[in-house]
């Protein structure tokens, strides 16, 4: 039975992809029963949610931190997926990473183009 949190955390994954609630529950609730609730609950439901930015420039800021990181190549190219699925164009993404190079260093830079072209690629642009 999913809570009321569970439920938000659900439809917002599923705006910023069709078809990842599923995938992503299944996946991480083999670890733990509670394991997406805990995770993505906060990260979705807690935060991403919240009325103070909209989801497309919440989007935008997630690919800018996650190509920083520069760790989590998957984590990248899903929210680069979801940027473009809530309205970020492909150029916005483009200069994204361009700026990353600069307060990131030309690595991530590069790793976020990789990440990039995969998602292009996934939205046939």
């Amino acid at each position: 039975m999913n809570t009321p949190r569970t439920d938000r955390t659900i439809a917002l994954l599923e705006t910023l992809e069709k078809g990842a609630a599923a995938k992503v529950q299944a996946n991480l609730n083999t670890m733990a029963p509670d394991m997406f609730d805990t995770l993505l609950g906060f990260g979705l439901a807690d935060v991403l949610d919240r009325p103070g930015i909209d989801l497309r420039t919440r989007e935008m800021l997630t690919v800018a931190a996650l190509t920083a990181m520069g760790t989590a190549p998957e984590q990248l190219e899903f929210h680069i997926r979801a940027a473009l699925n809530t309205g970020v164009t492909r150029d916005e993404i483009v200069e994204i990473l361009l700026q990353m190079a600069v307060y990131a260093g030309v690595p991530a830079c590069i790793n976020g183009v990789a990440a990039a072209r995969k998602a292009f690629d996934a939205h046939g642009i």
